[in-house]
């Protein structure tokens, strides 16, 4: 089935690698794919300490500050051609880390990452994380979690902290 963790607070990746951790304990093998990302942050270091682990990088260095280039366009669609590639394989746990918000920069075309999720999910279990998520994307999932920020240190001026936010 699809989960679809949502929202605009801290901690939707993180809940992505705790539900890999948990297949990764059962013997599950995770394939784990960061849109929007160039560059692996330290709790991906650590989730690729874990035997079972296989990770992709489908993005560029660098935030897109209000329209997506092209070379935004070509690392999703790599990405994603990969992941499908992927499903022919023996994982237990798909995770699409970043993939609400490379729908909402519109990366990728919504009718086909549906259609292909929508299949997928069927018979196999993926997570999708990501602020923004469409409708159309709840819609297909079996679980849609919202984190909504209560509070954050960072409207305090108190900096991101090593081994907390990276």
């Amino acid at each position: 089935m699809i989960f679809c963790i949502t929202g605009n607070g801290k901690g939707k990746t993180t809940s992505a690698i705790g539900m890999s951790v948990r297949m990764l304990g059962n013997g599950g093998r995770v394939f784990f794919m960061q849109f929007m990302k160039g560059k692996e942050y330290n709790e991906i270091k650590a989730l690729k300490t874990f035997d079972g682990v296989e990770f992709h990088l489908a993005g560029r260095a660098g935030f897109i500050k209000r329209n997506a280039e092209e070379e935004d366009k070509k690392a999703a669609r790599v990405g994603w051609d990969l992941f499908k590639e992927k499903l022919n394989e023996d994982f237990s746990l798909y995770v699409l880390d970043e993939l609400n918000v490379a729908m909402f920069y519109e990366l990728l075309p919504m009718d086909e990452v549906v259609s292909v999720l929508k299949e997928a999910g069927e018979t196999k279990d993926i997570v999708i994380t990501g602020r923004y998520a469409a409708k159309e994307l709840q819609d297909i999932s079996k679980m849609v979690s919202e984190i909504n920020e209560v509070k954050h240190h960072y409207n305090e001026g108190i900096p991101a902290r090593k081994g907390i936010e990276f």
